[in-house]
């Protein structure tokens, strides 16, 4: 996977940091239009609308409300999410011409965005088997050929919280979701995979952490807490 030539692996790959990765990715890419979904208290987007210096739009998907079929630790209560809602319109207000806020869940919002028009699409939302499918699925149309789709909490373990709560799924779904599709992705440091929508190149799973060697869920134990 390639950007004007350079091996984006291996560059990608000398980032001390989350952050550090994707502003190096956004950089080389030139991201002119992107889109986020799952922005909480919009850290992420505020380090973005900093630092990309080709950014002309950032689109924030997030219900930022309390969900009654979503079991996930961050499902807090209204009034809890009015104020992480007010907090990332503080921490974002200073790129107010360049962020589009769509509040509500993807598949509710994602028509306002145009198709094939993003750059790159970032998933950081409801990492439940049905929150990634629906994110990846809904997103797909909106990218432009050759883009790029890129994600949080690809974890190597389906049970990141308590398993009172819902398994965390954008492992191994991501993978599978490349290959129904036949394009490659990549398993980033830090918890991160990134997609390029390139037909052309065929499906590829590469995995440059060393740690994806097992897709398979049946080798970790319901019973596991972590």
């Amino acid at each position: 996977m390639k950007i004007d030539g350079v091996d984006v692996v291996g560059f990608l790959c000398e980032s001390a940091s989350r952050s550090e990765l994707w502003n190096r990715f956004l950089h080389i890419q030139r991201t002119r239009v992107m889109a986020e979904i799952g922005v909480w208290k919009g850290d992420f987007a505020a380090d973005v609308l900093k630092t990309a210096s080709d950014l002309e739009i950032y689109y924030m998907i997030d219900p930022w409300a309390n969900l009654p079929d979503w079991n996930k630790p961050f499902n807090v209560g209204p009034e809890v999410f009015d104020d992480i809602y007010r907090e990332m319109d503080v921490k974002t207000a200073f790129a107010a011409h360049k962020r589009r806020i769509l509040r509500g869940r993807t598949k509710e919002v994602i028509d306002k965005i145009p198709d094939k028009s993003l750059d790159f699409a970032y998933i950081d939302g409801d990492h439940t088997l049905r929150g990634i499918t629906i994110d990846l699925i809904k997103v797909w149309g909106k990218v432009k050929p050759g883009g790029f789709i890129g994600g949080d909490d690809f974890t190597t373990t389906p049970w990141q919280h308590d398993v009172k709560f819902e398994p965390t799924m954008v492992c191994p779904f991501s993978v599978y979701f490349a290959e129904a599709m036949n394009v490659p992705i990549i398993a980033l440091g830090y918890g991160q995979f990134l997609i390029q929508k390139d037909e052309r190149s065929g499906f590829s799973f590469r995995d440059s952490t060393g740690e994806y060697g097992d897709l398979s869920l049946n080798k970790f134990p319901p019973s596991l807490s972590l």
